[in-house]
């Protein structure tokens, strides 16, 4: 082939090559501009942080692993706070062992009133038969009286005891309430169902207090972000069902049911990754379409709606 010939072939795939670049430009405007809006898909995303401080003895999962929420992830040291759980249990037991019984401890004084009283009687009744004297009978009514005082200050000193003690340990409790939450605290979990995104520590590092450790995110149920002009608001109502596009690229466009959750009451500027029909400056309002997640849809991808 002479070097003419090679030039024209060239020349010729050039313009094949130039020709399909812009069908293609066409097409891809084309397929946006045909939305009524257009967004990116997004999902709940929880950034899960240490609440405690210590070393890490565990963390196994890795990026894309699936969890479900409560399930334990990985665990912090707690051998200080499980030591300080059995010195609060101990106190406690102690305290509830030297709590005073007051009827008990009462019993005894009790006992001999009663005896007083009975020999009271006695004495009384043999006075009116002029057996005894006056004397005897006031010498026992005396013995009763201090008999009834020693009774009520011991009742108040048994009772102001148990009441001391009985405030110890609901303190002691209280502390050990506490430390059961920071016991809890030690095993990682994710609060809900979801996927993990990022992971930030590994096993053996030093977990501080607010440090991120990992991010979950609920691919289940994921939702289209778009954008809609003041124009368009008046078509739109809470729980209205719309048809939801994902575009691959390529010509690849997924269609699926999809349900308005969410309109934001305040407007904004146009965000730059939106293509809109009217001119960028103009003022739109964010909605929320969820979306049921066949497994296709990932977070970030780009979708369009139609009413």
């Amino acid at each position: 082939m002479n070097r003419h010939n090679i030039m024209n072939l060239t020349t010729k795939h050039g313009v094949v090559l130039l020709a399909s670049l812009l069908l293609t430009a066409t097409a891809c405007n084309r397929n946006r501009s045909q939305y009524d809006a257009t967004g990116n898909f997004e999902a709940t995303e929880v950034i899960v942080s240490s609440e405690v401080n210590g070393r890490i003895l565990a963390f196994p999962v890795s990026e894309g692993d699936v969890l479900t929420a409560g399930a334990e992830a990985g665990l912090i040291d707690s051998t200080q706070l499980h030591l300080q759980r059995l010195q609060i249990e101990s106190n406690i037991r102690a305290l509830r062992s030297s709590r005073p019984d007051v009827e008990q401890q009462l019993a005894p004084l009790e006992e001999q009133l009663a005896k007083q009283r009975r020999e009271k009687q006695r004495v009384e009744n043999l006075l009116q038969a002029d057996v005894t004297t006056e004397k005897q009978l006031d010498d026992i009514s005396s013995a009763i009286s201090v008999l009834e005082k020693q009774l009520d200050a011991q009742r108040t000193s048994l009772q102001n005891s148990v009441t001391s003690i009985d405030a110890q340990i609901a303190a002691a409790e209280a502390q050990l309430g506490q430390l059961e939450e920071q016991l809890a605290k030690c095993r990682i979990t994710s609060p809900i169902d979801g996927t993990v995104l990022a992971k930030y520590a590994q096993a053996g590092e030093l977990a501080i207090a607010g440090k991120p450790l990992m991010k979950v995110a609920d691919v289940a149920h994921i939702y289209l972000r778009a954008y809609l002009l003041s124009s368009q608001l008046a078509n739109v109502k809470l729980g209205q069902p719309v048809k939801v596009y994902a575009d691959f690229g390529k010509g690849s466009v997924r269609t699926y049911e999809g349900t308005v959750t969410w309109i934001s009451d305040q407007s904004e500027f146009t965000p730059k990754n939106i293509v809109t029909a009217d001119d960028r400056a103009n003022m739109v309002y964010a909605v929320k379409i969820a979306v049921p997640n066949d497994g296709y849809l990932k977070i970030g991808m780009y979708g369009g709606i139609n009413f």
